[in-house]
């Protein structure tokens, strides 16, 4: 799409949101239903892109991991948006009554949607469904590095919305730099921190307010009373499900020193039960490119490297952390379309590539602890997660790591989970980003709530015009008797 192109399509938008302001509920509702059968309708389509464009995904995943947090999502928007969309009255102060006071919601006017490849219909579509609740025009740039499910979204959603309401934008690289840069109301990203930065700072040049869903590396805290077991079934589903490339995936555990081979030994038990195979196994997805890839094999080995044990869950026993081993279960995780087979990394530290990044794959680095304070203390010598997991039975303690961290999100005793909570808002803080779209406080980080206040013809605040006098003093008096 060439320049003049994109800011056409937004100037098509920007026109439409200023000739309606006042978006009625009737007109966001049907807009969301018709968001609704197009999804009802191309449900298999979209499977079958996504598909494409990892080699290995299954539709079952697609459905679980992205249609039906959407059909969610939808469900629970049309079923609260005339509550979130009505106007809200507050209480008027002593001094200003018998005035009365309200705040209107109202659209902000066109919203850009920055979105990426690992859920790309999910984390495309739910913004969109937030935005267009809240009675805004959407303009949709999802992934690059998902040109078929890109592409399958562009044709949808041509033919379910006229481009002054809803259009997705494909492109490269140099087309969602040129996309970040228009005049948007607001523009939502998700993705990496680095990238995340720099569309804040194309968007700051025209101060268009942002929404940042980044990533970063995610805690997944185990207390010493538990169940290895059964978290260790926990944080495997977690950590694996689409191989890793998730961004509230566990990024690595924090585990009781002295209880390392008991969890080695039931994390590979649980990798055998959710993926019998490895190789060839439609449930197990493939990572997106053999860049991406090459990525993930670049950290392993200079972890070895520098002395890092890595243990390779595969169907059979743990492979010994060798040369050897490590040139098996790359071949394997390449056999069938990039399919990486899992694998633990102990005796990771801060100089290591797997510590310092986000993973986005099937490496899980497993650090011991010696007390919880020492977990609490390194949790928050780093860069704020955008979510943090805890695992344990004395609720005295998860209390005080809950009070003593910061992070976007929270799930106890599981992983994942809090995402899909229809009244939990979803968003990161600090580098993990910042805003929320899902819930109530979604719709309103793309509404603007308007102040109003409408004076009676009875008004006593005349009393305190100038020329002040005694008789300021006594109203002032009475007014200090009464706060």
């Amino acid at each position: 799409m060439s320049s003049m192109d994109l800011h056409r399509i937004f100037d098509l938008q920007y026109q439409a949101s200023r000739a309606q302001v006042d978006v009625p509920l009737l007109v966001r509702r049907e807009r969301l239903l018709r968001l609704q059968k197009m999804l009802d309708e191309n449900g298999p389509a979209l499977a079958a892109a996504v598909q494409a464009d990892f080699g290995m995904r299954s539709a079952r995943v697609t459905e679980l991991l992205d249609l039906l947090l959407l059909r969610q999502q939808l469900k629970h928007t049309l079923r609260n948006l005339a509550r979130w969309s009505g106007r809200q009255r507050v209480r008027t102060p002593l001094m200003l009554q018998p005035g009365k006071a309200w705040i209107e919601r109202q659209p902000l006017g066109v919203v850009g949607i920055i979105s990426p490849w690992n859920y790309p219909v999910q984390l495309a579509l739910a913004p969109a469904i937030t935005a267009l609740a809240a009675g805004n025009r959407v303009m949709l740039k999802p992934s690059e590095l998902t040109p078929h499910t890109s592409s399958q979204l562009a044709s949808l959603v041509s033919q379910f919305f006229a481009p002054e309401e809803f259009c997705v934008i494909e492109g490269d690289v140099g087309v969602a730099t040129q996309f970040s840069g228009l005049q948007f109301d607001h523009l939502l990203f998700t993705g990496s921190t680095s990238v995340g930065r720099r569309v804040a700072q194309a968007a700051a040049a025209h101060l268009t307010p942002t929404t940042l869903e980044l990533g970063g590396k995610s805690p997944c805290i185990v207390a010493a009373d538990c169940n290895l077991r059964e978290v260790a079934l926990k944080i495997a589903h977690g950590k694996l499900v689409n191989a890793g490339q998730t961004c509230i995936a566990p990024d690595f555990v924090l585990l009781p020193r002295g209880r390392e081979a008991e969890f080695a030994e039931a994390f590979m038990e649980a990798v055998r039960k959710l993926y019998p195979r490895i190789s060839g196994n439609p449930d197990y997805t493939s990572i997106l490119t053999k860049r991406h890839l090459a990525r993930l094999k670049q950290m392993l080995r200079q972890a070895q490297g520098l002395g890092a044990q890595v243990h390779w869950m595969q169907e059979g026993a743990a492979a010994q952390p060798d040369e050897g081993a490590e040139t098996q279960a790359m071949a394997w995780g390449d056999s069938v379309e990039r399919q990486m087979a899992p694998a633990l990394v102990f005796g990771a530290t801060g100089e290591m590539q797997l510590m310092q990044e986000e993973i986005f794959g099937p490496i899980l680095p497993v650090i011991s602890y010696e007390r919880m304070d020492d977990v609490i203390k390194a949790i928050n010598a780093s860069p704020r997660p955008l979510a943090l997991y805890w695992f344990g039975q004395d609720e005295r303690v998860r209390d005080a790591v809950l009070s003593r961290t910061v992070s976007g999100g929270v799930c106890v005793n599981d992983t994942l989970l809090h995402v899909a909570h229809e009244n939990l808002p979803f968003g990161g803080v600090g580098e993990s980003g910042w805003g929320a779209y899902h819930a109530e406080q979604g719709f309103l980080r793309f509404t603007h709530q308007k102040a109003v206040f409408v004076q009676s013809r009875w008004s006593a605040t005349s009393l305190m015009y100038p020329p002040y006098g005694a008789r300021f003093d006594r109203m002032m008096e009475w007014i200090r008797r009464w706060l």
